[in-house]
């Protein structure tokens, strides 16, 4: 039988083509079902999408009922139970002064928070950070720095952007002091605005709590403060990409809560619908008030269907205790990996992660990025029943993204796989 991959090759481009080569038919919980019948432990859980694990019953439930009654009715025509919940739901979660809009993708999610950012401050400059990532339209790609690859050929990108180095304590080219954030990652902004662009010009500066796709890579609480910071100096609205790091993946809701610094504005998506394509574009009300009718817009955002499931998601985080179980799985984890690193220290050079969000990054002597073991690590594991994902910008760094209802037998299940085939070496 012609697999799925196969099929797939005869009728898409390259670009469409997957990491592995892995077809599946069914999953459940914290397993995939492949299209030769084998269970596979899922740690990608769809890119941080399937937060609660594949098919939650409640999330199903939720969605066949909404099916029955409402499909699609146009959020710019109409208003719809589930649309205007959710978004209820989701400013009594995230303090009550805010106001949300619903897109499709994380990438709408991130140009509609820097279109907002320029209609309130009439500014049009912003500020993002090498190693990230924040989608793959044009206006999302200018504003990536993690590779090149998804720039290419797409230039002239989004006017006015500029480029700031994000704190990986782990590879700082900067002389460290204990635990302490190097002040060059705060004076950077002193010569970004004294070089290139006049803070009064900046309109937002759009971060990653964690960065994703750079590496999972956590930054210090003084550095995240000191922007936070910055823009109240200058003006300037601070914007949180939670696409990755939202709903539930850190220990709380969003990663801000878990990290205690607040921003202007929030995206999520990924995780918020469990499956189901939908995003957010979560900012403070006096700012939101201000985005007046017609300066932006979607058809299909917040559709009933996903509202619907992304409620169950909700009750299942807040009221089930999946946020509560990734906050102990996720110390569990991160235990289970140092105790790895200690057995292979030549091999696995830091070990970082808040929550479910976890990652290893693999070296060689002096730091040289490992690209060749994560990729060994991650095609063995899969051979092996587990699938992994690699990230970071020399993709040397294995990401863990297991659903938050993840349990220690799963946990230990993983940490076997993984312990065998780096012994192998």
């Amino acid at each position: 039988m012609t697999s799925l991959a196969e099929r797939c090759k005869k009728v898409m481009p390259p670009m469409a083509h997957r990491v592995t080569d892995l077809g599946i038919t069914k999953a459940e919980g914290c397993y995939l079902t492949s299209e030769d019948g084998k269970e596979i432990l899922d740690f990608a859980s769809g890119i941080a999408v399937c937060n609660i694990g594949h098919n939650h019953p409640k999330v199903v439930k939720a969605a066949k009922e909404q099916t029955d009654k409402l499909i699609h009715g146009c959020h710019n025509v109409l208003y719809y139970e589930p649309y205007v919940t959710l978004a209820e739901k989701l400013v009594e979660l995230t303090g009550g002064d805010n106001m949300v809009y619903f897109s499709n993708s994380g990438a709408e999610a991130n140009e509609g928070a820097m279109k907002l950012a320029k209609y309130v401050t009439q500014r049009p400059a912003i500020i993002a950070f090498k190693d990230s990532f924040h989608g793959r339209t044009i206006a999302c790609a200018s504003i990536t720095g993690s590779s090149s690859a998804y720039r290419k050929n797409y230039e002239a990108l989004l006017p006015s952007v500029y480029f700031a180095e994000y704190p990986n304590l782990y590879r700082t080219p900067y002389k460290k002091e204990g635990n302490a954030c190097p002040k060059e990652y705060m004076t950077q902004f002193d010569d970004i605005f004294y070089k290139l662009v006049d803070p009064y010009s900046v309109a937002a500066i759009i971060l990653e709590p964690v960065q994703g796709e750079g590496g999972y890579v956590v930054p210090p609480i003084e550095w995240l403060k000191y922007v936070r910071d910055i823009c109240d100096k200058y003006g300037i609205m601070l914007i949180f990409d939670e696409v990755q790091t939202g709903f539930g993946r850190t220990g709380n809701l969003y990663a801000y809560q878990t990290l205690g610094v607040e921003p202007d504005i929030l995206t999520s998506a990924k995780g918020l619908g469990s499956g189901f394509p939908i995003s957010a574009v979560i900012g403070k009300k006096k700012y939101m008030e201000q985005w007046a009718k017609g300066a932006h817009g979607g058809t299909f955002g917040g559709n009933p269907v996903a509202c619907a499931a992304s409620l169950a998601t909700i009750e299942v985080l807040t009221e089930d205790g999946a946020l509560e179980n990734c906050k102990k799985m996720g110390e569990y984890f991160r235990e289970k990996l140092y105790k790895l690193q200690e057995k292979y220290p030549n091999i696995i050079g830091d070990v970082r992660g808040l929550g479910l969000m976890n990652a290893i990054e693999l070296v060689g002597e002096d730091k040289v990025p490992n690209t060749e073991m994560t990729n060994k690590l991650r095609i063995k594991s899969l051979e092996k029943g587990l699938l992994l994902l690699a990230c970071g910008t020399y993709k040397n760094v294995i990401r863990f993204i297991p659903p938050l209802i993840v349990t220690e037998k799963e946990i230990d299940i993983a940490m076997d796989i993984i312990d065998e085939i780096l012994a192998q070496g």
